[in-house]
């Protein structure tokens, strides 16, 4: 019998990552689409990585049915990520004047922006638009007093739930899903599926 689908799941990596050191050999796109985790699932694979094959990674995520997505490690990959076709861009946004500011330029391009793990990144949340969605990550939400840091933000934000999953084992959101309920926010869905 297989478990209850959760909602959503946008923040996913599998081995396009290939020189992530926590990706394994067996999170491929369809052991991914296979497992049926989440009702909305995207894969999110690490945009220096994919960028020189990015034609090719979209074609093969496309082909198992889910989004397209990309995670950009900050502004100096933006523009050549605002040039790749793509559901949803999730953003490294560390505490630097120029990745906030590369968040109005993702904003412009007319797709959802997700800050990811801000808590990991020392994002400074006061500084991001309010139009972005902000990420709750099972893989760093418990390495932060994820009260003072989230707890400010409720109302500015939408937020996504996310796993972060570099491996199969991580195709859950168990604790992420425990902060956000203890912090009473309700989760955006961003896509119909």
């Amino acid at each position: 019998m297989q478990p209850a689908a959760l909602p959503q799941d946008l923040h996913i990596h599998s081995t396009w990552s290939d020189s992530d050191g926590a990706i394994v050999p067996e999170q491929t796109i369809a052991l991914i689409a296979a497992i049926k985790h989440a009702h909305i699932c995207g894969i999110s694979d690490h945009f220096e990585m994919i960028v020189d094959h990015f034609d090719d990674y979209r074609a093969a995520v496309a082909a198992h049915g889910l989004l397209i997505g990309m995670e950009v490690n900050g502004h100096e990959w933006v523009p050549l990520a605002l040039e790749a076709d793509c559901d949803y861009r999730i953003f490294h946004c560390y505490n630097r004047d120029a990745d906030y500011q590369a968040l109005e330029q993702l904003l412009a391009d007319d797709r959802p922006v997700i800050v990811a793990h801000p808590n990991a990144l020392d994002t400074n949340l006061a500084r991001v638009p309010p139009e972005c969605l902000v990420e709750i990550n099972n893989r760093y939400i418990w390495r932060c007093d994820w009260r003072a840091f989230y707890g400010p933000y409720r109302e500015r934000f939408r937020f996504v739930i996310s796993s972060d999953a570099h491996q199969p084992n991580w195709l859950n959101q168990t604790v992420a899903r425990h902060v956000a309920a203890s912090l009473q926010i309700s989760e955006t869905l961003l896509f119909d599926r």
